[in-house]
């Protein structure tokens, strides 16, 4: 088995092939698998290390980690839980073993492990006994909402003289790194907008260029500042519950105008997704809002009214607001939107 912080590699590690344990494989664990399975077998199309250009050259496939998963443990808690995780993913590979209530030989067993429990179980899984040892030297990569590294580390790595049994002995064993990502409910499509939090000091370049080739599996992905992570939150986590509901309400307007609900929430979507495909090419929203309004037009009409409606400030604010929550509920604040004004 691979020690990825130090660098010793077992002979596994040294032919390319690491194991991928995620702890609580939810929808989200579920999606990231998928993915990271889907493209392993992207890999085994030929016409994918060499692609051809319109001009007749080829250009070189993506470019590989040192080390990849290959071998992958889904950790769950409850029989259907495994039995969908084996119904979405066994059509895959061969090479995934779903264990139920074994989170300690789950992580031993891994050299890398996700953590994609519920936040509130955190401490109990990382308190379970043997977990301290099982994550000893290995990359732990966090994908839980609100959830800080510091909260990870105190909870894996309790104070001295806190009550939490670690001896001299133990606490001079190797940690494990940990690093936290956020991806979105846009995993499942691999349209997720990933984000994940640098890490101080920086990761070395291969497991840097790991723990990015995991998460582009799954869709973009940019790397930011960990004090940026809340506004993260609220503007990737939150957001597609954001523009669901301004899509919601622009084809509440089409049915009002006697569009079926049906033809004016696809419209709605195709709509937005095609705006969100010029701005990523390039495009200035300001500036195609402006190419849409002609002068004396029904888009200048309908625009001045949203904007008499305060469209742009209440959806700031919005923001701000998710923002606020969720740095409340990284600190462990209950009812924090109850206190709110």
């Amino acid at each position: 088995m691979a020690n990825l912080l130090n660098g010793t590699n077992g002979s596994d590690a040294q032919s390319g092939d690491l194991t991928l344990t995620v702890l609580g494989c939810g929808t989200l664990g579920t999606c990231i698998l998928s993915g990271i399975l889907s493209s392993l077998a992207d890999l085994q199309q030929p016409t994918l290390h060499a692609q051809q250009t319109p001009s007749g050259l080829s250009t070189p496939a993506e470019d590989l980690p040192t080390t990849i998963p290959r071998r992958f443990i889904a950790c769950v808690t409850s029989a259907p839980s495994a039995r969908r995780i084996e119904k979405t993913l066994a059509p895959l590979t061969d090479r995934l073993t779903v264990l139920q209530n074994e989170n300690v030989r789950g992580a031993a067993a891994a050299d890398v492990v996700l953590l994609g429990c519920k936040p509130y179980n955190l401490e109990a899984v990382l308190a379970e006994p043997g977990m301290r040892a099982a994550l000893r030297g290995k990359l732990l990569i966090s994908i839980l909402a609100g959830v800080p590294v510091a909260q990870i580390e105190d909870t894996l790595y309790p104070p001295h003289g806190s009550g939490s049994g670690m001896d001299a002995a133990e606490e001079k064993q190797p940690r494990c790194r940990i690093v936290r990502a956020l991806p979105n409910t846009a995993s499942m499509l691999r349209e997720s907008m990933t984000v994940i939090a640098t890490s101080t000091p920086p990761l070395p370049p291969p497991l840097s260029a790991l723990v990015t080739w995991i998460f582009t599996r799954i869709g973009p992905v940019r790397a930011i500042n960990p004090a940026l992570m809340d506004v993260c939150t609220a503007l990737c986590g939150s957001g597609p519950a954001f523009f669901s509901l301004f899509m919601e309400a622009i084809a509440d307007g089409a049915v009002a105008m006697g569009l079926p609900r049906k033809e004016a929430l696809f419209m709605a979507a195709q709509t937005m997704k095609g705006t969100a495909a010029l701005i990523l090419e390039g495009e200035h929203p300001a500036i195609l809002r402006d190419k849409v309004s002609t002068p004396g037009g029904c888009t200048i009409g309908g625009l001045l009214v949203l904007e008499e409606g305060s469209l742009r400030g209440t959806a700031a604010r919005g923001l701000r607001e998710a923002t606020v929550v969720a740095s409340q509920l990284g600190k462990g604040v209950q009812g924090v939107n109850g206190t709110r004004f």
